[in-house]
């Protein structure tokens, strides 16, 4: 009579198959798609012993967009992206197939990205991440040596497919998804997350607000005791705007900003120009109300640059004006109300000079911008130094003031009207860095 024979319970102890168990397991439970960014990518790269491990997202139907990464630096994620078919990523998520190779710099479909060190890991290997109906991004782990085996292959292909139902559930908004999205009715909208590129990193919640200038108003008669106050108010907004402007140009100067702060430097000379406060009193003496008064120096000067022939510098010195002519109405204003909130993630399509003098008085807590931003924008989000994305799409569509938004400025999103578990993760986010609750 033969022996009963017994099943072989696979304790732990096998690190391979302790990791993908461990990750099937942390993959099955639902979280915040910033959560699977951060931690799918370590995960896998302990799995496949591999120092580098990148998780890539479909956006505007064609594009391919490092989310997650585990071996290159932080700046990498939201600033590497591909079109789908370009580069051995692109070949993988066109032709939804694995692609690998032992040495994938010399390979003809190579796609090399400055400053990201990617020859120091040659060998690699990129599978797509299926969705319902088409791909829904790309997973790729490189290593230093040691070719990836079938079974490697396999089993990345198998751990990609456990990934799509996270990335599915994260309601991402891009061009195939979006007509099926609508607002709710009242200005609400369901939880969705756009995309854009991190700016300055960092992570924070609050309500919404758009940035916005000073609202236009009617002439009306100003008495001795209006004009004299008028006078008083103008005074002490151009005193105000001049510490404050001198202070962020020093403060460039302690962040090293160089060149790329200089055009302060023409603003503490507009509020230094004698003239350009005479024109202003003259005007408020003339009971013209201080924001008539303003616009009526600023328009003086846009009259002067449109009489030269293409002066660039006067141009942009007419810009200046006007925008100092803004921040200066709502620094002499009695009226707060057109004053943004406290705490609020501010919404526009790009920053000014004026922002920084008077939005910032709400102490904002994130930014997220529609334009990518120039050399000035830039500058101006490094001087105002909390978290911050940029060249996000289809921010008005979705986004409305009042809204709570979370921007993730690690990754580049925008989640709007996020979920409690998201808020959740933020909260363990604070702790972590900080060691404080918000």
């Amino acid at each position: 009579m033969t022996g009963e024979s017994h099943p072989k319970i696979h304790g732990r102890g096998n690190k391979r198959l302790d990791n993908v168990l461990d990750f099937v397991a942390f993959a099955a439970k639902p979280m915040p798609l910033v959560t699977l960014l951060d931690e799918a990518p370590r995960r896998i790269a302990d799995i496949f012993e591999a120092e580098v491990c990148s998780l890539y997202l479909v956006e505007s139907g064609h594009d391919l967009v490092m989310r997650g990464n585990v071996g290159f630096s932080p700046a990498a994620i939201g600033q590497v992206r591909l079109h789908i078919g370009e580069g051995m990523t692109g070949e993988a998520v066109e032709y939804l197939r694995p692609v690998s190779s032992d040495l994938a710099p010399e390979d003809a479909a190579y796609k090399a990205f400055d400053g990201l060190g990617e020859e120091r890991y040659p060998v690699f290997l990129a599978v797509p991440v299926r969705g319902k109906i088409g791909p829904l991004g790309a997973l790729v782990v490189q290593r230093g040596r040691s070719s990836f085996a079938d079974r490697d292959i396999e089993l990345l292909a198998t751990l990609g497919a456990v990934i799509a139902a996270g990335i599915r559930h994260a309601e991402l908004i891009d061009a195939r998804r979006e007509r099926a999205l609508t607002r709710k009715a009242g200005g609400g909208t369901r939880k969705v997350t756009l995309t854009g590129r991190p700016f300055v990193g960092g992570r924070a919640i609050g309500a919404i607000a758009a940035l916005r200038r000073p609202a236009a108003r009617k002439s009306e008669a100003r008495g001795d005791a209006d004009v004299r106050g008028d006078s008083r108010r103008l005074r002490g907004a151009f005193d105000v705007a001049g510490k404050a402007i001198r202070a962020l140009a020093d403060r460039a100067k302690v962040m090293a900003l160089g060149e790329q702060a200089g055009f302060l430097a023409t603003y503490v000379e507009i509020l230094g120009d004698a003239r350009f406060r005479e024109r202003a009193d003259e005007f408020v003496a003339d009971r013209a109300g201080i924001p008539n008064a303003l616009n009526r120096v600023a328009r003086e000067v846009t009259r002067t640059a449109a009489s030269m022939t293409r002066d660039a510098f006067l141009e942009e010195r007419a810009r200046d004006v006007e925008d100092l002519c803004d921040a200066l109405v709502m620094l002499a204003a009695v009226d707060k109300r057109a004053e943004l909130p406290s705490g609020a993630v501010l919404v526009g399509d790009a920053l000014s000079v004026f922002d920084l003098l008077i939005s910032a008085r709400a102490h904002p807590v994130a930014v997220a911008l529609t334009d990518r931003g120039g050399p000035r924008t830039q500058t101006l989000l490094r001087l105002f130094d909390v978290p911050a994305v940029v060249g996000v799409e289809g921010l008005f569509r979705w986004a409305s003031d009042g809204d709570v938004a979370l921007v993730d400025a690690d990754h580049g999103l925008l989640v709007i009207n996020p979920s409690k578990s998201e808020v959740s993760a933020l909260r363990e986010y604070k702790r972590a860095r900080e060691g404080v609750e918000f």
